[in-house]
C-alpha cells in the first residue's frame, strides 16, 4: 500500500493553509504540499513538487477539488495523468469522488464526460459564431491598429527614451510585452 500525499492551496497571502492542512494530516497524509498563488496560475511549485513525489500506489488528497484544478478540463487531466501512473487521488470534501474505489472513479468519470461536453459545446458555439460573422461579412482577429495610432506613437516615444523600463511602458500603457513589440515593429 502506498502513501498518502496532500495538497493544499489558498489563492493569495492573507488566506490561511492551517485548515486544509489539518485535515489533510487527519486523513493520513505523511506530507503535505503547499501553494500561496491563484489556481488559475499554471505555475505552481508546490504541485509540480507534489506531482514528482508520487509514486505508484501513492495517493494524492486534496481538501477539494478546487484547490487543484485551474479549471475541470485541468483536474481531468492531472487525475488521468496520475491513473497512467497508478496514483489513486482523493478529495475529502467533495462526496464520492475517491479514485481508489470503484464508484469513487466512476463519480470522477462522469465529471469528466461532463467537462468532455462543454469543451464541445464551446466548441460549437464558437465555430457556429465564426460562420455567422462570416455570412454577415466579418473576419475575425483584432482590429488592425495604425502606426500613428497615439498609444502606438506614445510606445515608441517612450521606448526611444532609454531610461524607462520595457515593463514600465507596459505597465503604463497597459499592454502586454507582446503588444509593445508589435508596435515597436510598426
Amino acid at each position: 500500500m502506498g502513501k498518502k500525499i496532500g495538497y493544499a492551496r489558498v489563492s493569495t497571502g492573507d488566506q490561511d493553509l492551517n485548515l486544509q492542512a489539518r485535515e489533510l494530516k487527519a486523513a493520513g497524509c505523511k506530507q503535505v504540499f503547499t501553494d500561496r498563488v491563484s489556481g488559475s496560475k499554471s505555475e505552481r511549485p508546490g504541485l509540480d513538487a507534489c506531482l514528482k513525489t508520487l509514486k505508484k500506489g501513492d495517493t494524492l488528497v486534496v481538501w477539494r477539488l478546487n484547490r487543484l484544478g485551474r479549471s475541470m478540463q485541468h483536474l481531468v487531466n492531472v487525475v488521468a495523468e496520475l491513473k497512467g501512473r497508478g496514483v489513486g487521488f482523493k478529495s475529502l470534501r467533495d462526496g464520492a469522488i475517491d479514485t481508489t474505489t470503484a464508484s469513487g472513479e466512476l463519480v470522477f468519470n462522469i465529471f469528466a464526460a461532463l467537462a468532455q461536453f462543454e469543451r464541445e459545446l464551446i466548441r460549437e458555439r464558437t465555430m457556429a459564431g465564426l460562420s455567422a460573422a462570416r455570412a454577415r461579412g466579418r473576419l475575425g482577429g483584432r482590429r488592425p491598429i495604425a502606426p500613428d495610432d497615439p498609444k502606438v506613437r506614445t510606445a515608441k516615444k517612450l521606448h526611444a527614451d532609454k531610461s524607462i523600463s520595457i515593463g514600465d511602458i507596459c505597465n503604463t500603457l497597459k499592454i502586454s510585452r507582446a503588444t509593445l513589440y508589435r508596435y515597436l515593429a510598426m
